[in-house]
């Protein structure tokens, strides 16, 4: 058996045997002699910061080594104790101060902006796709930031941590905002290389990121976030401008704005007391049964996330019973306590091992960690129960339909549910692999339907929909192998299923 299987199979506390020590030493002593030999081949501007990235990535290497099998103890796992989650409803009845502004001149705003958009089939950064009125996830980010900015006159600045796949074309977009009320800082992600799984060594055979060595390097994670953003120089200089809390965020959830009434809860608390870390969580539905949770564990609050789950107890972490909530990902940070923490070395994320095989069939590992994971490191941590709307992802063409369509209405780019929806929930909207892709996704609907009614949507097959259409109820259209249906313009289709073959011709 490899060392790496035994890695994986070994329990949390199992010793190391005298030889897999050797071993575990010798792959230690190997990654560090390929890495220093990788270094030699890089441009002079990206030596220093290649080092670094590799410092980062040795670190993580080293406890990917030393630590056997999964991280946690599932009998040591209890429910959080009641006031480490506060509903969002009792801090709102706090009420807003007098000068909002001075709150927000506390403030800066991170997305995370290293993701491409190849799951829908786009080429370059995925804030960079249209997703309402032509506006992109980045565009609607800045129209709501400088909205806050003009009509508090603060000074709340955009950080986007961009990762080596999204920076060059992000900073390219950046030209057009500059004319606009908010100033954007931009750093990267560190760039680590991938691990092949059985010599345990990199994949890249230099630094350049052309050719073959183009799928040889990866981003870690978001949870590279501290180590990055305090290396960047960018962190320090928030805090010299007063910046006290960050409030980070994925690009793609439109729901994650920012919230006066949370930002005004942490500031208001007197100094000795303020919470270092808040992550905001929601209540879970059947859809998101897979999200991070939030337990208490060696007494103190943190994330539990599927990857740390032990096969026989994934079923009940998936539970909704036992675990209610999951976590959206909107985390409010202490930049003080980010500094602190970065420079005692106390940043403490569990590690999460990502296999994936590269074109040419090549296993490999991504060693990564989540944003989320510091939060047993900070002081003060507080979990925030927030209504569903502050959850709106954008992951696949099917969540664009829904942010597209008359479910919402859009106002100095933030996207507020229209009050003639009766129900609070979104519908659930299942797209065929016919729609993966937002060209074919577009051309398929002359115009977006009218979905206000509806509770469920299964579309398969080739199936194209004609100017205002309107969806109530559940609707399942269902085109088979070779047949195609035409929804033809101004068809109402409530509680309906359709299928085989449908052509409206022209006349």
């Amino acid at each position: 058996m490899s060392f790496v299987a035994d890695l994986y199979r070994g329990g949390p506390n199992a010793g190391m045997t005298e030889f897999q020590e050797k071993q575990r030493l010798q792959h230690e002593t190997s990654m560090h002699s390929e890495l220093e030999k990788l270094l030699t081949t890089a441009k002079s501007p990206e030596v220093e910061i290649s080092r670094k990235d590799f410092e980062g990535f040795k670190k993580l290497f080293h406890r990917f080594l030393q630590e056997k099998g999964p991280s946690i103890d599932w009998a040591k796992i209890q429910r959080p104790p009641e006031d480490s989650i506060q509903p969002y409803e009792k801090i709102k009845l706090k009420g807003l101060p007098a000068d909002v502004a001075s709150s927000l001149n506390k403030l800066a705003v991170v997305k995370l902006n290293g993701g491409l958009g190849t799951s829908m089939g786009c080429k370059g950064p995925k804030s960079l796709i249209s997703v309402r009125n032509e506006n992109t996830f980045l565009d609607l980010t800045v129209q709501q930031i400088e909205h806050l900015n003009k009509k508090y006159n603060a000074d709340v600045p955009l950080v986007l941590m961009n990762s080596f796949n999204t920076d060059e074309d992000t900073k390219k977009i950046l030209q057009k905002y500059t004319h606009l009320r908010v100033t954007i800082h931009t750093f990267n992600q560190s760039r680590y290389p991938r691990i092949n799984k059985e010599s345990l060594l990199p994949v890249a055979t230099n630094m350049g990121l052309e050719g073959e060595n183009a799928e040889a390097w990866y981003p870690p994670g978001h949870g590279d976030i501290y180590t990055s953003f305090y290396n960047s120089g960018v962190l320090d200089k928030l805090i010299a401008e007063g910046k006290e809390y960050i409030f980070v965020s994925n690009i793609d959830n439109l729901g994650a704005t920012v919230d006066l009434n949370i930002l005004n809860h942490l500031v208001s608390q007197p100094s000795g007391k303020r919470c270092e870390f808040v992550m905001e969580v929601t209540d879970k539905t059947r859809a998101d049964v897979k999200g991070g949770t939030l337990t208490q564990y060696d007494g103190k609050l943190r994330l539990l996330e599927i990857a740390q789950v032990p096969k026989a107890h994934v079923d009940e972490f998936k539970s909704v019973t036992k675990f209610k909530i999951f976590n959206t990902n909107n985390l409010w940070i202490s930049l003080p306590a980010i500094k602190r923490l970065h420079e005692q070395n106390a940043m403490d994320m569990e590690i999460i091992v990502n296999p994936k095989t590269l074109d040419g069939g090549l296993n490999v590992i991504q060693l990564e960690t989540a944003v989320g994971a510091a939060m047993k490191s900070f002081d003060n941590v507080l979990g925030i129960n927030v209504p569903r709307s502050r959850f709106l992802p954008v992951k696949t063409t099917s969540d664009l339909l829904l942010v597209m369509s008359n479910l919402y209405s859009m106002d100095t780019g933030s996207l507020t549910m229209s009050p003639k929806r009766e129900f609070p929930t979104t519908p659930h909207v299942k797209l065929g692999s016919s729609f993966t892709k937002v060209r074919d996704f577009l051309k398929r609907f002359e115009s977006i339907p009218d979905m206000l009614e509806l509770d469920h949507l299964t579309v398969s097959g080739d199936v194209t929909f004609g100017k205002q259409v309107t969806l109530k109820g559940t609707v399942i259209i269902i085109a088979n192998h070779g047949d195609r249906i035409d929804i033809p313009a101004g068809a109402m289709l409530e509680n309906k299923i359709v299928s085989g073959n449908l052509r409206i011709l022209d006349h």
